[in-house]
């Protein structure tokens, strides 16, 4: 893998800390043993920080809630014996002291609380003070601005090094994901909060292990600056989300594979391509806003005759017409079926906000 311009990390007390940025190990400690055996394959790799789950937030009780702090003596003897940094998850304040006591090098705070700005607050004050690395996960629905004011609630403590981790998102549709992509908004974020590092999270992204290669890449060519990435010694026999993690050996060869790419270029020959590209795609831009432009014109006009007919604004029949069918043109142009939903979603969202209006409207 080539290596490319920029530290995202400088300054982090991170040996390995050009970009991307590697977090690697499983998702629990389960045991001394485990957490041993997997750091001492993994120490010879690029592998930046050592990371196991230590609390394991579940959505029902009785089920593996992690081994709690015993498992940061064990993350310490990683440290000591192999001279590795270790990071883990907290969800609370007693977590965020427990980190602390026993000298976690880097946390980051989780999906489900960062979608709390309570405990989002309650975890800033108490690391105000600390010189310590803190990552912030997106929360697990999809809003930019609750995942902002919980990075914002962690500057607001004095921690200057902050960083982003995007995991997916939780939804009721079906995907080939377990937890949704949607990556226009870690690439929304990373435009309002242009100076703060972000990670990705592909195995929490996938559930599976046969597309984390396909994520990573992705997350690379988004120009992200590092991968979080669960890795077991036995992936198989894991107490959690077994699916999901691999082997170190398995991570080696996934690391390899990845292509970093650079983010500027100083040839001139490709500038100027790529303007001439840029040019003809906002040239279609126009032509796209015409066109929704009209269709609304259109809606508007249905509206109207709706309210003549007093016929309610939605119709159901119509709307599933409408969307299977372009749901199969779609297709034969190439075209996803998440961008197809997507898209067609809003538009259908707009014809109704208007005919709304227009219905109304006395």
């Amino acid at each position: 893998m080539n290596s490319i311009l920029k530290k995202p990390f400088e300054g982090w007390n991170l040996e390995k800390a050009e970009r991307p940025l590697i977090i690697a190990g499983p998702c629990s400690a389960e045991s001394e043993e485990q957490i041993m055996t997997t750091a001492r394959q993994l120490k010879n790799m690029n592998v930046s920080l050592f990371r196991a789950g230590i609390w394991k937030p579940r959505t029902r009780p009785n089920s593996f809630e992690g081994v709690g702090s015993i498992g940061l003596e064990w993350l310490k003897t990683v440290q000591k014996e192999l001279n590795m940094k270790v990071a883990t998850e907290v969800a609370n304040v007693k977590h965020v002291y427990e980190a602390l006591r026993y000298g976690v090098d880097v946390i980051w705070i989780g999906a489900r609380t960062s979608a709390n700005p309570f405990a989002m607050q309650e975890i800033a004050d108490a690391l105000k003070g600390v010189d310590l690395p803190v990552f912030i996960k997106n929360p697990v629905n999809p809003d930019v601005e609750l995942w902002i004011g919980a990075i914002e609630r962690i500057m607001g403590a004095g921690i200057s090094k902050v960083g982003a981790i995007h995991r997916g998102f939780s939804t009721f549709d079906k995907t080939r994901y377990r937890n949704t992509p949607q990556w226009q908004l870690p690439i929304e974020l990373r435009q309002k909060m242009p100076h703060i590092p972000m990670i990705c999270d592909p195995s929490h992204i996938a559930g599976r292990r046969d597309i984390l290669q396909e994520i990573s890449q992705k997350a690379l060519d988004l120009n992200f600056d590092g991968l979080i990435i669960e890795t077991h010694c036995n992936p198989d026999k894991a107490w959690s989300d077994a699916k999901q993690q691999i082997t170190p050996v398995e991570l080696d060869k996934l690391i390899a594979k990845l292509v970093l790419r650079h983010r500027v270029s100083d040839n001139n020959s490709f500038i100027e391509t790529l303007e001439d590209l840029r040019v003809q795609i906002d040239k279609y831009d126009d032509e796209l806003l015409n066109i929704i432009e009209e269709r609304m014109k259109i809606a508007e006009t249905i509206g109207k005759f709706k309210k003549e007919n007093n016929i309610t604004i939605l119709q159901p029949d119509r709307w599933q017409e409408i969307l299977n069918k372009t749901l199969q043109k779609g297709e034969n142009r190439e075209l996803s079926i998440d961008f197809i939903n997507t898209l067609f979603k809003a538009i259908h969202q707009e014809s109704i906000n208007k005919q709304t209006k227009i219905m109304n409207d006395d």
